[in-house]
């Protein structure tokens, strides 16, 4: 049984396509847990409207003083993990989405991991979209893989910001010290996760970028460092490249339907001279040096 998992809390006030990511999961989950905050627009209606009986909402409230390191987003995913059925996970934020030609690879993925009790979840590469649906972000600061399948063992919990998971001996000990933490034996499979985090309208976007900080820094953090703009600069960008791919059918219409223009000019990249360096040898070699990695690729 695979049960799906997701957080969300004003997805339609900052234009997640939510019902995107649930809609890709339904075809692979035999139950999708949907752990809700408060929002403040017609989120949860939006998901009722669905009239999915696969999905099973958990409605929190999210505690605004949890404002370091996005430990509420962790904090959050914990509950939905808590609530799970299935004897795997798959985790998706309300801006990833899948193709829908991912069940099949997902399904061979997890026979693999089955068959071999080491092996912990499944990795997935990503796409990170970026100013405009028609570009990918691949410079350093995207993450090539995460960790969005595992098995669902108490021990495995939501790492820092949610973004990926490790494993405990305790919960006393994942609460005492995160970094205690053991990385997952995951077996990497090939089909992406499409990530839209940074495709919204620039004043949609500065909106997210505004409240999402909170979730990290102190208002006086945010004020020096967003200032007072209320459209967001996307030309703070650097390694960006043309999306030779197809979108998954479920995003055909958001795509379509972009309404706000997206300029990207190589030569007014941000990137420091050492990433540029790093990149190059990168695209030489097909390897990543320095790579951050929460996971462990399983070898046989």
């Amino acid at each position: 049984m695979i049960s799906g998992l997701t957080i969300i809390r004003n997805g339609i006030k900052y234009d997640y396509p939510f019902i995107e990511s649930l809609k890709s999961m339904l075809p692979i989950c035999d139950e999708i847990i949907v752990v809700a905050g408060n929002s403040e627009d017609e989120t949860n209606r939006a998901i009722l409207a669905l009239n999915e009986p696969k999905i099973r909402f958990i409605h929190t409230i999210w505690d605004e003083q949890l404002r370091t390191g996005g430990k509420i987003l962790a904090q959050q995913t914990n509950i939905g993990i808590q609530a799970i059925k299935g004897d795997w996970i798959l985790y998706l934020q309300g801006d990833e989405v899948l193709h829908e030609n991912a069940k099949e690879k997902i399904l061979k993925g997890i026979a693999i991991a089955e068959k071999n009790n080491e092996i912990e979840g499944l990795l997935f590469p990503y796409y990170h979209f970026y100013g405009a649906y028609n570009y990918i972000k691949t410079s350093r600061s995207a993450y090539r893989y995460e960790i969005r399948l595992f098995k669902n063992r108490k021990e495995i919990y939501s790492y820092k910001d949610a973004q990926g998971f490790r494993k405990y001996k305790s919960f006393d000990q994942y609460l005492s010290n995160e970094a205690l933490g053991e990385k997952l034996n995951v077996h990497k499979i090939e089909t992406p996760v499409y990530h839209y985090g940074y495709v919204k309208p620039p004043e949609v976007m500065q909106s997210k970028v505004l409240n999402f900080s909170k979730l990290w820094h102190s208002d006086e953090d945010i004020k020096k460092k967003l200032g007072d703009d209320i459209s967001f600069d996307y030309s703070n960008y650097e390694g960006l490249e043309i999306f030779q791919n197809q979108h998954p059918k479920l995003m055909y219409e958001r795509v379509s339907n972009q309404n706000w223009e997206f300029l990207y000019d190589p030569k007014r990249s941000h990137m420091k001279l050492k990433h540029k360096i790093l990149l190059w040898i990168e695209k030489i070699t097909g390897y990543r040096l320095f790579e951050y990695k929460n996971y462990k690729l399983f070898k046989k």
